[in-house]
């Protein structure tokens, strides 16, 4: 048996990345896994890769309510309530101070702070007591790159969100907490660095960085929100936990 034997999951932005690599281990678990995300294409993808037995995809924007709400009526409609959430959709990009307009501002704050709110509010009267709700962070929260300050920001929210949100939700023994990857080899980082050869070169200076010597995979930060998902963690609550291969901590 699985560490989320007979579990119920809900796992945004679960077509590609860290969320995918993530709804793939919930499923492995034993777990039941919903995902949601803004691409059918790489949603039906996903529900092949995780198991059509094991998954249900809903396509949609986590910023819309609408949405949002759909994604909990099939929660719904299975009549097993919710045990897992992770929170992970999110969107960045490069943009200096000097630069950053309304429209990036509110598009990164709309998708990372007001939808991860949002999807974690809407799920409130389907999480079983003693249910295990994981943020996606990141370690660019802690950092000053240049031109990721909205980005940054908008991942703090995140942090605090863990804390603030242990405490409200401790009533019911449901534990939030959030895990902050550092460089990861996905799709959204390659978007975020212009892809191809510019994309590899950034992830290549990364890796010369940290102590691993190479770029995070996702099937990494997958196992971490697994255990964070799991009962082995049962006396975590309101932690970050870095997946950075010692970039933030050495």
């Amino acid at each position: 048996m699985g560490q989320l034997e007979g579990k119920t999951a809900v796992v945004t932005g679960g077509g590609t990345g860290i969320g995918l690599a993530t709804a793939v281990r919930f499923a492995a678990e034993g777990a039941y896994v919903f995902i949601i995300g803004r691409r059918k294409t790489e949603l039906d993808g996903a529900v092949e890769t995780i198991g059509a037995d094991r998954a249900m995809a809903v396509a949609g924007d986590i910023t819309e309510a609408a949405d949002l709400d759909r994604l909990y009526d099939a929660v719904r409609a299975r009549g097993m309530g919710l045990d897992v959430l992770f929170a992970n959709a999110a969107a960045g990009a490069f943009v200096p101070l000097d630069q950053v307009t309304e429209e990036h501002f509110d598009q990164v704050f709309g998708v990372n702070v007001r939808g991860t709110l949002f999807t974690v509010q809407k799920a409130l009267p389907l999480l079983n007591d003693g249910a295990s709700v994981i943020l996606n962070a990141s370690t660019a929260a802690d950092q000053g790159i240049e031109a990721f300050g909205t980005y940054a920001a908008s991942k703090a929210a995140i942090r605090s969100f863990a804390r603030t949100w242990s405490n409200e939700l401790k009533g019911r023994g449901i534990r939030v907490n959030a895990v902050s990857p550092g460089g990861v080899e996905t799709p959204g980082f390659a978007d975020i660095f212009g892809g191809g050869e510019a994309a590899a070169a950034v992830g290549k200076n990364f890796a010369a960085t940290v102590a691993k010597g190479r770029m995070g995979r996702p099937e990494e930060v997958a196992a971490t929100v697994a255990f964070l998902a799991s009962d082995q963690s049962s006396f975590i609550v309101g932690a970050n936990i870095y997946v950075d291969g010692g970039e933030n901590q050495i």
